[in-house]
């Protein structure tokens, strides 16, 4: 998600689109905060693990 979010993020500014800028942003802080629940131990949804 945060790979996603950083192409987006630079699809956006090449391209001088905000939409793509604001979802790319959006996607990395999301993604961000899942890896660092995900790495704290936390379980994230029904699934402690994703594999």
């Amino acid at each position: 998600m945060i790979i996603l979010g950083l192409i987006l993020l630079i699809l956006g500014a090449v391209l001088s689109v905000p939409v793509l800028w604001t979802i790319g942003i959006i996607l990395i802080v999301v993604g961000a905060v899942l890896w660092i629940l995900g790495s704290a131990g936390r379980q994230i949804g029904p699934r402690a693990h994703y594999w």
